[in-house]
């Protein structure tokens, strides 16, 4: 290989060290997807992730899935296009507010447990319980003592909770510290994305090594049998919402249901109905 090869590969590779120990390797960073090619991939997904939805219901199936990853790391973009073509009956996405005076009093996992799946749901949550290891760590909210605490229980939690008939998937995504910076920056001037940058972004931004140790903690020790941790690199939005998506239709054994042929019914007469002469208020259409 070139030397000028070998030099394009590493700049596009990310090495990050994760909590057993074993250099895990980013892959080389690719063209982003076209538009066109992009659509036609989801579009072929969300077929599947209706059969996947009309089976889940049929069988009274508990799925929850969990995101979290690197501020600005892409999870929203995923849970969207997870999200946007099923039924929001059966797919419920929780991104919980800060904890309450009240909630902070409560046995920690308290207030999530209201919000897990029931038979025939799917429960998408947008950061989770590993709050506690994650920013609350980092930042303070929480001491050592309670994080290293939690680490120690949330195996048998989560234990529980598959062994209550839920299925449990969880995602971790990972950015790059130049690709999270370009996507933090454009949201600065952006009008579409001011809200995403909240005052706790801002002082998460230059916590990026704290981050790293408390992910390969929360990798150490959580990464279990029952309820594996999978990482996807996100360096290329497009690509991971399609991979993730992919991956997540692997993991629940599903069948397309047969559906009886739809006919559309005739319409009634009009009866003598006329349209009435009504001064009806209309939007404007400027567009």
């Amino acid at each position: 290989m070139g030397k000028k090869k070998e030099k394009k590969n590493a700049a596009a590779t990310e090495v990050a060290a994760h909590g057993n120990g074993v250099a895990v390797q980013g892959p080389d960073v690719l063209p982003e997807l076209k538009s066109k090619s992009y659509e036609k991939e989801l579009a072929k997904l969300a077929v599947e992730l209706v059969k996947l939805q009309e089976w889940i219901k049929e069988k009274g199936l508990k799925v929850c899935v969990v995101f979290e990853g690197r501020d600005g790391a892409g999870k929203g973009g995923v849970i969207k296009a997870l999200t946007e073509r099923v039924s929001p009956r059966v797919f419920r996405v929780m991104a919980l507010t800060a904890p309450t005076e009240r909630e902070k009093s409560q046995m920690y996992a308290q207030r999530y447990l209201p919000h897990l799946p029931a038979a025939g749901e799917v429960v998408i949550f947008d950061r989770s319980w590993y709050n506690r290891c994650g920013v609350e760590r980092v930042m303070g909210f929480c001491t050592e003592e309670q994080a290293k605490h939690f680490l120690e229980i949330v195996p048998a939690f989560e234990k529980m909770m598959v062994e209550s008939g839920i299925i449990l998937l969880k995602y971790w995504l990972e950015v790059s510290e130049e690709e999270q910076t370009r996507r933090i920056k454009g949201r600065i001037d952006d009008g579409r994305k001011i809200w995403k940058l909240s005052p706790m972004d801002l002082k998460s931004y230059s916590h990026w090594y704290d981050y790293s140790r408390a992910r390969d903690e929360m990798f150490a020790a959580t990464d279990t049998p029952w309820a594996p941790w999978f990482m996807a690199h996100s360096e290329n939005k497009k690509k991971v919402r399609l991979n993730i998506i992919s991956h997540l239709l692997s993991r629940i054994p599903y069948e397309e249901l047969p559906r009886a042929k739809v006919v559309l019914p005739k319409r009634q007469k009009p009866d003598g109905y006329t349209e009435p002469d009504y001064p009806y208020k209309l939007v404007p259409e400027p567009y």
